[in-house]
């Protein structure tokens, strides 16, 4: 017997969003948010990732009127900037990963440092009003703290933070959320990864005007 399965797939969209919206608890999201956290739920399969989603006051009409204006989206791995939807961009907007730059692994050799940490020195030219996503490494996210604690350090527009791992993933993402040097989003705990981290983007770009 052949399996019978929903083969529309605008259908299965639709079913998905609906079944999230109607077992999430998503009462405290604003209108600007709650679509970004449906979307991050979405990419996880997971109702219940709500519960560890913070949003910062701002964070997102500021990332969608950075995308707006054309700004660059900065991604720690290939994993998260080959996943965002470039025709959702609103302004043909630069998605950028510097990690295979052929001079990040003598310069991460010369830091004593990771890769990731290493590839974010070159993102300096094009840091001043961009959207950071950070979706994999914890060093990343620190060594972009460390980063922005200077204040000659270009300041991007807002950071998502969702670094996913047993290792820095939780302590890096507790530590943007205090310092919060621009809005931000993180998702607490161990929790996070690429697919979340492009969710979010894909879900901000969509809603830029």
């Amino acid at each position: 017997m052949p399996y019978d399965y929903e083969k529309d797939g605008a259908a299965i969209y639709r079913q998905s969003f609906a079944t999230i919206r109607s077992e999430a608890d998503l009462d405290r999201f604003d209108a600007e948010e709650e679509p970004i956290a449906v979307r991050m739920i979405h990419a996880a399969g997971m109702v219940g990732l709500e519960k560890h989603i913070q949003f910062s006051p701002r964070f997102a009409t500021v990332a969608r009127a950075a995308l707006t204006r054309g700004a660059p989206i900065l991604c720690d791995a290939h994993m998260v900037s080959e996943g965002v939807t470039r025709p959702r961009l609103p302004a043909g907007n630069e998605v950028i990963c510097t990690l295979r730059d052929p001079t990040v692994p003598g310069l991460a050799k010369e830091m004593g440092n990771t890769r990731s940490v290493a590839a974010l020195e070159l993102w300096r030219p094009k840091l001043a009003g961009a959207l950071v996503a950070i979706g994999n490494a914890p060093t990343a996210l620190f060594h972009l703290l460390n980063m922005l604690e200077d204040p000659d350090c270009p300041r991007p527009s807002a950071i998502i933070g969702c670094p996913v791992g047993f290792v820095g993933a939780s302590e890096s993402k507790e530590a943007l959320w205090q310092a919060q040097p621009v809005p931000c989003c993180i998702v607490e705990g161990r929790l996070g990864g690429s697919a979340i981290t492009v969710a979010a983007i894909n879900a901000i770009a969509s809603r830029a005007e």
